[in-house]
């Protein structure tokens, strides 16, 4: 039997509620919402309203209009930068962050924008008091990942998002492997900007995220096409949604998400929690047993997510990635998890580790094969 501890990459498998809504629309709502006024295309149109309401609610969103739906929370991160910023402003970031923040801030720097960024300790950790540092210069923005792909530390941006706001400077959250895991409010952590994607911890299907776009911010548009209305005009419509989604919508995935998000609030988000939390105390426990192996990032997992990062004396993480998947039918994801930043940061660059993300479908004997198969491994070294 295979085991998957890829969550951190795409949750999987989803709720059954999930495939069941992907196949309905694909096989009874065909048409394109916003495109038309027969009967389908209003039945599509209502599928990606109650969509936008049901994230909207999740993270506390006053106006579901300001969600503008995306491929993947990578989509959404450029959408919010590019369509953001200007030349002359000043952007402050972490070395804890994705190459879906790193790569578009580094081609933005060659348009003029300042990129500073601040460097966490080898847990991961980035302390506010060194971004309120950082900040000390005038700044536009201040982008961060909530929770790491890599060590799964989880920042502080309750405390800095609010601070920010009092500065006048933005704040942008990475989300990616947070939004489903912990509590997120956009009014209370002073979020403006929210990128997150769907097939996560959302438990949605891929090619779904969304970013948020706080009241009163206006982006230049990343993608100019066709929104269903306005068609009269060369120009882009100034309201939102329409503004930043042009092009039609997945719809069959939006109707996915929905359902993902949906299974979410019928469990309960501290129920899920409750439940990764115990696999990742017993994955950390069951290493430390194990001679040879190195964690990276928090011991505890009050402030872990679900991504743990391991490397394993003697052997190179690939070799490990390929014998649990040949030998023992164990799905993980080896290499830099496309973050050089966070590995030069832990210590781990240019080979990476062994990333484990157990997610809320998996159970303690997953966990128990897993470990089992790490102590074979560790004869061969």
């Amino acid at each position: 039997m295979t085991i998957y501890l890829d969550n951190a990459a795409t949750s999987y498998p989803k709720p059954e509620s999930v495939y069941r809504a992907v196949e309905n629309i694909l096989r009874n709502v065909g048409a394109n919402p916003g495109r038309g006024g027969h009967m389908m295309a209003l039945e599509a149109g209502r599928v990606v309203f109650e969509t936008r309401e049901t994230v909207a609610d999740f993270f506390n969103i006053a106006d579901s209009a300001r969600i503008v739906f995306a491929a993947n929370a990578t989509e959404a991160i450029n959408t919010g930068l590019v369509g953001l910023l200007n030349p002359g402003d000043r952007v402050v970031t972490s070395t804890m962050e994705h190459n879906a923040v790193t790569r578009p801030l580094r081609a933005l720097q060659d348009r003029g924008i300042e990129v500073v960024k601040v460097p966490a300790d080898r847990q991961g950790w980035v302390d506010p008091a060194h971004i309120r540092q950082a900040c000390a210069e005038p700044t536009r923005l201040v982008v961060l990942t909530h929770c790491s792909n890599v060590t799964g530390t989880v920042q502080a941006i309750e405390d800095i998002g609010p601070w920010c706001r009092k500065q006048g400077i933005l704040f942008m959250v990475d989300a990616a492997q947070s939004a489903g895991v912990f509590p997120i409010d956009v009014e209370e952590m002073a979020i403006d900007l929210l990128a997150a994607p769907g097939h996560k911890g959302l438990l949605g299907p891929q090619g779904t995220g969304f970013l948020y776009v706080r009241d009163g911010l206006q982006l230049t548009p990343l993608i100019y096409g066709g929104t269903g209305g306005n068609s009269h005009s060369e120009f882009p419509p100034e309201q939102f949604p329409e503004r930043l989604e042009a092009g039609t919508v997945n719809t069959p995935g939006l109707a996915g998400l929905k359902a993902g998000i949906e299974f979410l609030n019928e469990v309960g988000l501290a129920s899920i929690r409750a439940r990764e939390s115990e696999l990742l105390e017993q994955l950390i426990s069951g290493l430390d047993a194990l001679a040879g192996v190195e964690i990276y990032g928090p011991r505890s997992s009050s402030n872990h997510g679900g991504a743990l990062s391991l490397t394993f004396a003697g052997l190179d993480p690939s070799q490990i990635g390929f014998i649990l998947d040949q030998e023992f039918g164990i799905l993980t994801r080896v290499g830099l998890h496309c973050a050089p930043d966070a590995h030069r940061t832990i210590g781990t660059y240019p080979q990476g580790t062994v990333r484990v993300s157990p997610g809320y479908f998996n159970t303690p004997a997953d966990i128990d094969r897993f470990l089992s198969a790490m102590s074979t491994l560790s004869t061969r070294t």
